[in-house]
C-alpha cells in the first residue's frame, strides 16, 4: 500500500507545478543522521500537512529547507531555483517569496505587533514609514486581529493572538510559499479550528501554497489537501487523508486509525 501511495506523486506533479522539491536530502549532527536521502514535493496551491512521531526530524527538515540548518547532501529547489546555485541577489529575491510562522510565534518581545510585522519590510524593502504602517494595518486585518492590536506588545496578547500576529508577519511581503510549524499547538479546540479556517481562507484568497508541520489530527482531516509522513529518516508515505486511512504501515495505521483518530473521523463524516 505504501508503494501505491508513493507512486501517485509523479502523476500529480505533471499536472501541477512543484514549488518545493527536495531530492536525496541528508542531514545529520555529528554521527547522528536525522534525514537520509529524503524526497518530497509540494505542489502549488495545496496545503501539505507534514506529520511524524516526535523527534523524527520534521522541524529539522523545515529549517534545512529554509537554510537555517546545513545539509550534508541532496538538492532543495524552491520556486524553480536551487538554493545552492543561485546568486546572492537571486537568493534575496527568493527569500522574499517565502513566509515562516515558527511554533511559538517567535515575535520580538520589545516590538509591538505593528513593528514585528514591519521587520521583513525593513530588511528587504525601502519604504516610507507611512506606507509600512498602512501595510501592517492591512496584514493585521487580514489575519482577523482587531486594529488596536497593532500597538500591543507580545506580552499583552493571548496565545491565539500571538499566532495571528506571527502569521501577519509571515505574510508581510506577500509570499508564494508559507511554512507553518505547529500552528495550532497551545490553542484550545475552538481557537485551533478558527486558525485552520483562517489558513484555508488565506490559501484560497491569496493563492498561497502552505507547508504545515503539525500533530493536530483535526487540521490534517479538515484543511490539508495532502499529507506526508516522516519516519525512518525519510518520507514513508504521502497522499490524501483517504490514502492515510487505507495505509497499513504500522505508525501511519496507529496514528490515523487509532482511538482518537476514529472519533475525529466520525466528526467529519
Amino acid at each position: 500500500m505504501v508503494q501505491a501511495v508513493m507512486e501517485k506523486q509523479p502523476e500529480q506533479a505533471t499536472r501541477r507545478e512543484t514549488v518545493l522539491s527536495v531530492r536525496d536530502l541528508t542531514v545529520g549532527f555529528g554521527d547522528n543522521i536525522v534525514l537520509d536521502k529524503l524526497n518530497l514535493d509540494v505542489l502549488r496551491g495545496e496545503i501539505l500537512g507534514f506529520v511524524g512521531a516526535s523527534g523524527t526530524g520534521k522541524s529539522v527538515l523545515m529549517r534545512t529547507v529554509l537554510r537555517l540548518l546545513p545539509k550534508r547532501s541532496g538538492a532543495i529547489e524552491i520556486l524553480g531555483a536551487e538554493y545552492d546555485k543561485v546568486s546572492d541577489e537571486e537568493r534575496i529575491a527568493l527569500d522574499m517569496r517565502l513566509g515562516v510562522l515558527f511554533q511559538h510565534g517567535a515575535l520580538f518581545s520589545a516590538l509591538t505587533v505593528r513593528e514585528n510585522i514591519q521587520v521583513p519590510m525593513r530588511e528587504y524593502l525601502d519604504l516610507p514609514q507611512e506606507l509600512m504602517d498602512e501595510l501592517a494595518r492591512l496584514k493585521i486585518e487580514l489575519v482577523g486581529l482587531a486594529p488596536e492590536a497593532a500597538e500591543k506588545y507580545p506580552s499583552e496578547l493571548s496565545g491565539g493572538m500571538i499566532k495571528r500576529a506571527a502569521l501577519a508577519r509571515a505574510l508581510a511581503l506577500d509570499p508564494d510559499l508559507v511554512f507553518l510549524d505547529e500552528p495550532t499547538s497551545g490553542l484550545d479546540p475552538i481557537g485551533a479550528a478558527e486558525f485552520d479556517e483562517l489558513i484555508a481562507k488565506l490559501r484560497d484568497t491569496l493563492g498561497l501554497t502552505v507547508y504545515m508541520v503539525t500533530h493536530d489530527l483535526d487540521s490534517l482531516f479538515s484543511v490539508c489537501d495532502r499529507i506526508a509522513v516522516l519516519g525512518q529518516k525519510r518520507v514513508l508515505v504521502e497522499g490524501t487523508i483517504e490514502d492515510m486511512l487505507a495505509c497499513d504501515e504500522p505508525w501511519v495505521k496507529s496514528y490515523f486509525r487509532g482511538k482518537r483518530a476514529r472519533a475525529i473521523v466520525r466528526e467529519h463524516d
